[in-house]
């Protein structure tokens, strides 16, 4: 009997079991928990539930939780790293992928406990191994953030 999670047989669909083959993050900073519509070197849509249990609503607002907005642009920062990490076969034994920039950053509402945060990530420009993206951070089809980043693929051995 395997203890894999089930694959999914839509090639567009990430599982997050292939999230954390493809990103090194882990709880509590494992921000992605799948990832939709995957269109290699173009797009990709993550998925984040956002649960009470999180550690930071513990010190953030602890009286009305919001989830604090650079984890959101950090959510979104993971998507695309799995989107880069699929797209160009990154060996993560030995490679790990940077932010390098931000750019045009703004946060419109606050994410709270229990939303299904959407995180909407399309890829600017592509050379070799650094991506340029701008993504939304999604709450009931409502922006709750958005921003354009840059990244890239780092040697790590």
């Amino acid at each position: 009997m395997s203890r894999k999670a089930p694959v999914s047989e839509a090639p567009s669909e990430i599982d997050i079991t292939e999230v954390m083959a493809r990103i090194p993050h882990r709880y509590p900073f494992l921000l992605v928990d799948r990832c939709e519509e995957y269109v290699e070197n173009q797009s990709i849509v993550g998925v984040k539930c956002v649960s009470v249990n999180e550690p930071f609503f513990q010190g953030h607002f602890p009286h009305y939780p919001v989830m604090p907005g650079v984890l959101i642009v950090e959510a979104m920062a993971q998507t695309s790293a799995v989107l880069m990490s699929k797209s160009l076969n990154v060996d993560v034994a030995d490679k790990a992928i940077f932010f390098m920039s931000l750019d045009n950053c703004r946060f419109r509402a606050p994410v709270r406990p229990g939303a299904v945060m959407r995180l909407a990530v399309e890829v600017t420009r592509a050379r070799g191994d650094i991506f340029k993206f701008k993504g939304r951070a999604l709450v009931d089809d409502k922006v709750a953030a958005e921003a354009e980043w840059a990244a890239m693929v780092v040697d790590t051995k």
